[in-house]
């Protein structure tokens, strides 16, 4: 093979137009699912401090403040719902209340912006007293198959409120399962289901956690979310749940985790898509502040390499700033 001088690969880079030609776009808004947190009550936009321009929302502000991204086209969002501390008890039966805050979100969008792709986070830890993903044994571990039936009622409540797509969390086993047979029973068969798949224990939901009022009171989520140090159990969650029913899969954090993105995308067809977690988006928006990295750079690049390792879908925080990131 030729090297210098006769091979100059500076010949592709030497202009802006030039570079243009060989550079692969940037996902469009299409591509981009926004993550939104959702209180009860009314006229709340209250900002969350470890997450700079996000907010905790109630149903009735949640569609001034996604109306922007609508027009500009984003691929829809994603609903976390919050309760009263009073409301929480050991099994998180409030998640699948009908006038919940993400039941009445799902309804106020769907009504509002009737062809935006609506999905909500399945899950039980903002609902539990004990702020873990599902009821607890006597032991004080997790209750996997005690949790699958509070997740699947919580599904349907979703379904029915008009969500187009719910998204299970927890990483209880047999969860996609068995919220697909709940569906399915009671005639949502059209209902997407994205599950989180391959979700890590991971240190970069700190941000989320304050703006989901979700930490576990005490321990933590190792026993039931990924070791990021096994990479073979990684692959193998996602694999699962495509056995299970999932029409989507998800790889939660993102940046860290381009090397699982990568091996799952070459072992499924299934629609794949990352969560560019809230830690992820924090450290960029302190790394600006402190003057040490371009923001716009930082997140265009990031992305890119979301969009490289084969990422089909990409939730992020980001896609509420897309016109101010990611257009020139």
């Amino acid at each position: 093979m030729k090297g210098y001088p006769d091979i100059r690969m500076r010949r592709l880079r030497q202009s802006r137009s030039i570079r243009r030609l060989f550079d692969a776009p940037l996902p469009g808004p299409e591509k981009f699912i926004w993550p939104l947190f959702v209180a009860e009550g009314s006229g709340k936009r209250e900002a969350i401090d470890a997450m700079p321009g996000q907010y905790r929302l109630s149903p009735d502000t949640l569609c001034r403040e996604v109306e922007a991204s609508v027009k500009a086209g984003i691929g829809g969002v994603l609903l976390f719902g919050l309760t009263e501390e009073e409301k929480k008890d050991g099994s998180g039966t409030e998640a699948c209340c009908s006038t919940g805050s993400v039941q009445q979100a799902v309804r106020v969008l769907k009504k509002e912006f009737p062809e935006l792709t609506v999905m909500t986070d399945v899950c039980l830890c903002a609902y539990t007293s004990h702020g873990h993903c599902g009821p607890l044994t006597g032991s004080g571990d997790v209750d996997n198959d005690g949790a699958l039936e509070q997740l699947a009622r919580t599904a349907l409540s979703h379904a029915e409120a008009g969500a187009d797509c719910v998204a299970p969390s927890a990483m209880m086993d047999g969860q996609v399962q068995a919220i697909r047979s709940a569906l399915d029973g009671e005639g949502f068969k059209d209902t997407l289901l994205m599950s989180y798949s391959t979700k890590f224990a991971s240190s970069m939901y700190g941000p989320f956690r304050d703006a989901e009022q979700s930490a576990p009171g005490k321990g933590d989520r190792q026993g039931y979310q990924q070791s990021y140090r096994d990479k073979r159990q990684a692959v193998r969650e996602s694999l699962l749940d495509e056995n299970e029913g999932a029409d989507i899969l998800m790889v939660k954090p993102a940046l860290m985790y381009l090397d699982i993105i990568k091996e799952i995308r070459e072992r499924t067809e299934l629609p794949l898509a990352c969560y560019n977690v809230s830690g992820e988006y924090s450290m960029m928006i302190a790394s600006a502040e402190r003057g040490w990295g371009d923001l716009k750079a930082m997140v265009r690049e990031s992305v890119a390499a979301m969009d490289r390792a084969g990422s089909d879908i990409i939730i992020s925080y980001w896609a509420g700033r897309y016109n101010e990131i990611f257009t020139d």
